[in-house]
């Protein structure tokens, strides 16, 4: 049987604050509490759980497949916002979108330090 990825946690310093940035980029809804979590729901079912921590938080990564049309949505809400992006993961390309693997894409990072990739198109394995 498949497993499928029902939630992650994902730890910052201000679990509200933390979802709200990912919910302004991406037009959701805000973020519900649920036990000691804020959690976002995605539109596959899984959901980000974001927890308060006070110690040093690790960097994640969370890659988000977006269709082009929400991938201009967002990219306009990070250049409305000033925010700071890539093309690359390593942040050698600053300021610059990517035109990889069939579509195109972008990294930026959040308050909390994890990197948040957005891309239209999966990539392509062979």
């Amino acid at each position: 049987m498949p497993a499928r990825l029902d939630h992650t946690i994902v730890h910052s310093r201000d679990r509200f604050a933390a979802a709200a940035f990912l919910t302004e980029l991406i037009g959701a809804p805000e973020a519900k509490p649920f036990g000691p979590f804020a959690s976002v729901p995605l539109e596959n079912g899984v959901t980000l759980d974001y927890a308060d921590d006070d110690g040093r938080i690790v960097s994640q990564h969370l890659a988000f497949l977006v269709p082009d049309d929400e991938f201009d949505k967002i990219f306009a809400r990070v250049e409305q916002r000033e925010l700071p992006y890539w093309a690359d993961p390593y942040h050698h390309k600053p300021q610059q979108i990517n035109h990889e693997y069939l579509g195109r894409g972008f990294y930026l990072d959040d308050p909390d330090g994890h990197s948040i990739e957005f891309i239209t198109h999966t990539y392509v394995t062979d």
